[in-house]
């Protein structure tokens, strides 16, 4: 099975080094990344050109002109770019566990989407880890443990590695909580619903969009919760101006049977 990991990204630098630092030292390393930059300035791309340089997979840079907050376009550029049969969503700030690729790979089954969480790490916290280049997807549990003590993370029980079994499958038709940044879904799947909704603008609501979609069209929701956690650095809060509109677009989505997005990969020369 031939996987991608896109990394969405803008103007994050330091961040984006931490969490391809993080894929560096996957215990799974079959696979291939794309850092999906949704208009950054050459100080990201430098970072990138450094780690294709000495990346144990391949590692390709796509970038789109900033015309705003477009995370759903970017993405579609990326899956656009890559043959792979799997595609890892995942965030820029989201450093990744260990065994991240290797358990969505795993996890992987026909029909199904995955789904699993994060911890959010504390601004002073998120701080320490940037300037000190701290290497946290190495860290022991009982490291994270002493975090969560003094409050510099939010939990710790997504630390916990649960086994595969029949209660990943208990909620099949969930949707709420599900993000892009730890979402895993078959490429064909992806096409089948014309990737995300471009239609989406700033802070948008195009992963519970997607999410519904691929509901819509039968495949299901599988839970990868306590097996492949990721590390989700602090950031201020997003620019929300655009989100009643997508809250509206979200709520007539809901009371349809729409597959289809919109504007979607259609647009990058996709079926």
């Amino acid at each position: 099975m031939k996987t991608a990991v896109i990394v969405t990204t803008y103007n994050r630098p330091d961040a984006l080094a931490a969490v391809l630092e993080g894929y560096c030292a996957q215990r799974d390393r079959e696979f291939e990344l794309l850092v999906a930059d949704d208009g950054s300035t050459e100080e990201t791309a430098t970072v990138v050109r450094d780690f294709v340089r000495r990346a144990g997979f391949p590692l390709l840079h796509v970038w789109q002109e900033d015309q705003g907050c477009r995370p759903a376009a970017i993405r579609n550029r990326a899956i656009a770019s890559t043959q792979a049969d799997y595609i890892i969503f995942t965030d820029g700030d989201c450093i990744p566990s260990r065994r991240f690729v290797g358990t969505h790979k795993a996890l992987a089954e026909s029909g199904f989407f995955l789904g699993a969480n994060r911890l959010l790490l504390a601004e002073e916290l998120t701080n320490r880890v940037l300037r000190g280049r701290i290497p946290i997807h190495d860290w022991t549990l009982f490291r994270w443990v002493q975090c969560w003590v003094r409050r510099d993370v939010n939990r710790i029980a997504p630390l916990l590695a649960l086994p595969n079994g029949s209660f990943r499958k208990w909620a099949p038709n969930r949707w709420k909580g599900i993000k892009t940044c730890n979402l895993s879904v078959w490429r064909g799947d992806l096409i089948r619903v014309n990737g995300l909704d471009e239609s989406n603008q700033g802070w948008a609501l195009e992963d519970s969009d997607l999410v519904i979609r691929l509901l819509h069209a039968g495949v299901k929701h599988k839970n990868a919760r306590f097996a492949a956690p990721v590390f989700h650095l602090w950031h201020p809060e997003r620019d929300r101006r655009h989100l009643q509109e997508n809250q509206q677009r979200l709520d007539d989505l809901l009371r349809s049977t729409t597959i289809r997005s919109t504007v979607g990969l259609d647009q990058h020369g996709l079926p």
